[in-house]
């Protein structure tokens, strides 16, 4: 017994230092990407100011679904595609990190808790450490979901945006949830049939695999960003030039009443 818990605590140990030096590589990588001015990095080179507005508010709410999901995976589907979901779960937890805050106090201890130690258990050493810890895994996830909605609401507000995307947000939800009791899938494939069906893709889960399955969902919503980016892109050109003729015109009018004014004078 002695034995077993100088290994888990060896395991702890080991664990905190990876996942603090993943941070810390993650915060580097962070800061150079953010201090780079490539064209690719900048999203207002290829995309209308109003775009980059919406994108905004979904990718609030799309955190929260992913940490939403990280803690169903959690409590629910333990046993299933274990290495996908603690892949996915070290992924998340990374990334909550890296772009926390951790000049506050608070968010020190807050930094110790996001460490995924059943997950990191399991990718490096192969065993299940399913436990205390990752209980106390799941209360922060709560807590960030909550961060990202309050980020949401402030960005909508300090904008001056509509909330109309929630209700977006609000529908693929339900019907995820719902396609989960009815059809008797997993949160992936049930996911990806929303996905597949709110986007007139059809039905079907397409792809065998997890990673197939994340694929399909990448194309179908990148798809479908795309086709309203270049939609509204279209009109704005359309839009623009109808404007610019009509301003041409103008100006041609005020150059002709401007001789008339002169002579006039003269």
């Amino acid at each position: 017994m002695v034995d077993l818990t100088n290994i888990r605590l060896v395991y702890l140990f080991a664990e905190v230092i990876i996942f603090v030096a993943l941070v810390v590589i993650g915060s580097y990588l962070s800061k150079k990407i953010t201090k780079s001015n490539h064209k690719l990095l900048n999203p207002q080179e290829y995309l209308p100011v109003e775009e980059i507005h919406s994108l905004r508010q979904a990718f609030f709410l799309i955190m929260m679904g992913l940490i939403f999901a990280d803690i169903l995976y959690t409590l629910v589907f333990v046993g299933s595609d274990v290495y996908y979901l603690s892949a996915f779960d070290i992924a998340l937890s990374l990334y909550l990190a890296v772009t926390l805050d951790k000049s506050l106090h608070k968010n020190k201890a807050i930094l110790i808790l996001l460490i995924p130690f059943g997950s990191l258990t399991f990718i490096v050493f192969g065993n299940s450490l399913i436990g205390l810890v990752d209980f106390l895994h799941i209360p922060i996830l709560i807590y960030f979901i909550k961060l990202y909605y309050d980020k949401f609401r402030e960005y909508t507000q300090s904008n001056g945006l509509g909330i109309t995307i929630i209700l977006l947000f609000a529908i693929i939800f339900i019907s995820f949830l719902v396609t989960q009791v009815a059809e008797s899938v997993n949160p992936l494939d049930s996911l990806v049939m929303v996905s597949n069906a709110f986007t007139s893709n059809g039905y079907a889960v397409l792809g065998h695999t997890i990673p197939g399955k994340i694929n399909s969902l990448i194309l179908v919503w990148g798809g479908y960003l795309l086709s309203g980016v270049g939609t509204s892109t279209l009109t704005a050109a359309i839009l623009i030039t109808h404007f610019n003729s009509k301003m041409d015109d103008m100006n041609e009018k005020l150059d002709k009443l401007e001789e008339l004014i002169k002579k006039n004078n003269d």
